[in-house]
């Protein structure tokens, strides 16, 4: 994947900037999402994720709704990208910045690893402020032989991959994470859990460890992908998959993408 390029939200515009990561900065809201020739998943979910976790009473001097539509309005129409928006600090200073990024192959399966250390998240329920321990954690699972680190609760209780929402099948009923479990509120897992919804398919909130998942289907999502299912879990239980049942979802996942909107008015 080539470099992104970057720009920086000033006096109400997008500046190309090459030198924003000169110096440290510190992230506090983050999101991202796939844009195939100018479609996109869930992107007013992914707007409402971003501008609802930016703290406002904190950042009165920054205006994220108008930099959101600019974001928005410089992503190609065609090809295939993996665009970024942060929120962050650099020298105390906030920063609205968005980078243009192409997208890496994307993929259908994944390896798993669990995180045995310590949780390195300091916001679990939020995007962003974690982003560089996730990635550690996963630069680490892949050491291992893995794609993807999982974290688990305090309680042992499988709560999210570093980088993916997790989900698995008993029988014919979708299972998450309990809503008790911190964790990112991933954009694809809850389209997931919607369009499951809207066809009658039983949505069970749970508690497990890793073997106790032992010869199920689970499931790894997230924008980027969509759905990836799990063929390997590294010291983990042994996994399943039922011929066709990724390929349905996914397309049934892929049918929601609708054409990046016009700049807002």
């Amino acid at each position: 994947m080539s470099a992104a390029t970057v720009s920086l939200w000033r006096e109400d515009s997008l500046e190309p900037r090459d030198d924003c990561d000169v110096l440290p900065a510190t992230i506090e809201v983050a999101d991202s999402w796939l844009v195939a020739d100018g479609t996109v998943r869930g992107l007013e979910l992914h707007r409402t994720r971003f501008l609802t976790s930016i703290p406002r009473a904190r950042y009165l001097q920054v205006n994220p709704d108008a930099f959101w539509n600019a974001a928005i309005a410089a992503i190609p129409r065609v090809g295939m990208w993996f665009p970024r928006v942060e929120l962050r600090l650099q020298l105390l200073t906030p920063q609205l910045l968005f980078r243009l990024r192409e997208a890496p192959k994307l993929r259908r399966s994944i390896t798993l690893a669990t995180h045995t250390g310590r949780d390195p998240r300091t916001a679990p329920r939020f995007k962003g402020p974690d982003l560089e321990a996730m990635t550690r954690l996963r630069t680490l699972a892949q050491k291992r032989g893995a794609d993807e680190a999982v974290l688990l609760s305090a309680e042992g209780w499988v709560a999210e991959g570093s980088t993916t929402s997790l989900a698995w099948w008993r029988g014919d009923a979708l299972c998450v994470p309990s809503n008790d479990i911190e964790r990112v509120d991933g954009v694809t897992i809850r389209s997931v859990i919607t369009l499951a919804t809207a066809l009658g398919v039983d949505v069970l909130y749970e508690t497990v460890t890793p073997s106790e998942l032992q010869g199920l289907e689970v499931w790894a999502l997230n924008a980027l992908h969509g759905i990836r299912i799990v063929t390997s879990w590294i010291d983990g239980p042994a996994t399943a998959e039922l011929p066709g049942r990724l390929a349905t979802w996914q397309a049934r996942l892929d049918a929601l993408r609708k054409p990046l909107p016009v700049e807002r008015a």
